[in-house]
């Protein structure tokens, strides 16, 4: 019993840092100077160490202005998409309509269609609408895109959570809305803050459509803007590696702020789907 529990936690830590060396070459490479990034060995532990480079990514033109956008766009549509889904999710678990087990099927179909597969409609349906190079039409993608993993997964929530709770609570008093409101909905907290994690980082990280329908430098974001490190003269490792050090704490702190409750959110979540 002692050897498998052993055996279970050296598996354990060899595969977290197997996943966490890349987070550890990308740091460490932030913080050397170019001549040991150009040099062919690579040392584990930094000999020397430079803020240079995090100087040179937070004083590149225009860092602030893409992180300003991806937080609007970001924000913008995780937040539509958690409001949206969790009123979809509710409607699927408690109400009994006909074609409902069609519609679920629909909704992880959507899931399972490849982002760039989506590009060239996208794109042209934007482009009717006028609406690229618009900041509002990249949200309403990322909102299209999320809004199915928040629906799918708010609903493992929401059939977690008895029903004779809220009818309970609509016996003493309360209506519909209030019995979700009072009961439903603060149980569902650890479950919204999981998925608000899961559709973010989804939408922080995109680059591709930004990409092709931001042809404004002023509207681009911070994934865009993480290009301009490559150049025809070279690229910048240690400066692009410093702006990618930068680009991950937004949601690396907003993960550590919730991540007990993020935790208890996706088992709960595994429990009904």
């Amino acid at each position: 019993m002692i050897a498998k529990k052993v055996s279970s936690n050296v598996i354990a830590v060899v595969l977290a840092l197997f996943f966490a060396f890349p987070t550890y070459w990308m740091v460490t490479s932030a913080f050397k100077p170019t001549r040991d990034l150009s040099s062919s060995s690579y040392d584990l532990i930094p000999l020397s160490v430079t803020a240079q480079n995090f100087a040179a990514a937070w004083n590149k033109e225009g860092f602030l202005r893409s992180l300003g956008n991806s937080l609007l766009v970001s924000l913008t549509a995780v937040l539509a998409a958690l409001l949206v889904g969790l009123l979809a999710a509710v409607a699927m678990s408690r109400l009994r309509f006909k074609g409902r087990k069609g519609f679920v099927l629909l909704m992880l179909v959507a899931q399972m269609a490849p982002f760039e597969a989506l590009l060239i409609p996208m794109f042209l349906m934007m482009r009717d609408l006028d609406l690229l190079d618009k900041l509002p039409s990249l949200a309403l993608i990322y909102f299209a895109v999320t809004l199915p993993f928040c629906a799918w997964t708010l609903r493992g929530f929401v059939n977690g959570i008895p029903l004779e709770l809220e009818e309970a609570a609509m016996v003493d008093g309360c209506g519909r809305w209030g019995a979700f409101r009072r009961v439903t909905l603060p149980l569902l907290g650890p479950g919204l803050v999981a998925t608000s994690v899961f559709a973010f980082v989804t939408a922080w990280n995109e680059f591709l459509y930004a990409l092709s329908l931001m042809k404004d430098q002023a509207k681009e974001t911070l994934p865009v803007w993480l290009s301009g490190f490559q150049t025809a003269f070279g690229t910048d490792w240690g400066g692009a590696m410093a702006a990618s050090t930068l680009f991950t704490l937004p949601v690396l702190v907003f993960f550590l702020i919730v991540q007990r409750k993020m935790v208890s959110g996706v088992t709960a979540g595994a429990v009904k789907g």
